[in-house]
């Protein structure tokens, strides 16, 4: 069934105006009697059938709710050195689809892309539609968070986790050695394409997390994130 997410909680009817009804009546061309879900992205969803479609908009009737079901019982929040390119876009879509509840573009002294604060701004408006659709289309009850550029000593500093983990291609623990099932929030560190330097490093552990590993292959900075999330939703019972 469809997804839709609106940021309120609704009663028995639902107006969809704007941007959401040209997304189902335009794009997705759904008609009259036709079901979907929408979610209030605090892990809510509701089953509702269109009821009425007018020039522009679309009245639906609430069937049912329920609890979501798909969010992970570990909150993950990545913070990610800024890389070149687009490739932060496929991050936060492969991270969301994952599982992910905040993913924080972090400034480091080897980030070769550095937006100045209007340009940021602009392509954090980008990415949060990005989350948007990911959460959409992979069924997530909430959208995850993308939080405003930061810098390496602000991220570790408003830094709350229960579990703190660098990925770093110089070594350090297996993963399973740090993540059990009942782990509840993790944070993870990934360098942009040039790595964290020592002092950076430092900064990190200082912190109190914990230096990992993914193997003995060096990854891409935008395989990295999904490759950790992957393995922190599986070792947390959460791709079962």
């Amino acid at each position: 069934m469809q997804k839709l997410f609106i940021d309120y909680i609704p009663d028995k009817n639902i107006v969809l105006e704007g941007e959401e009804y040209r997304h189902i009546i335009k794009s997705l061309r759904m008609k009259k009697g036709d079901m979907l879900t929408v979610t209030d992205a605090q892990g809510t969803d509701y089953g509702c059938i269109i009821n009425d479609i007018g020039k522009d908009y679309a009245s639906l009737e609430v069937c049912y709710k329920q609890a979501n079901d798909s969010e992970p019982t570990c909150a993950v929040t990545i913070y990610q050195g800024v890389p070149k390119g687009s490739k932060l876009e496929d991050i936060i879509q492969k991270c969301t689809e994952l599982g992910a509840v905040r993913i924080v573009p972090t400034l480091t002294k080897r980030c070769v892309s550095r937006p100045d604060d209007k340009s940021a701004k602009r392509k954090n408006e980008r990415y949060s539609k990005i989350a948007l659709e990911a959460a959409q289309q992979s069924g997530r009850g909430i959208i995850p968070e993308i939080s405003a550029q930061v810098t390496l000593k602000q991220a570790v500093s408003a830094d709350d986790s229960e579990v703190k983990i660098l990925f770093y291609e110089g070594g350090g623990e297996p993963l399973k050695s740090l993540i059990v099932p009942e782990t509840k929030s993790v944070s993870i560190y990934i360098g942009p394409e040039g790595g964290f330097d020592e002092d950076e490093v430092e900064l990190i552990k200082q912190s109190g997390a914990k230096v990992a590993t993914l193997g003995k292959r060096i990854l891409r900075t935008q395989t990295a994130p999904v490759a950790a999330l992957s393995a922190i939703m599986l070792l947390t019972g959460n791709l079962e």
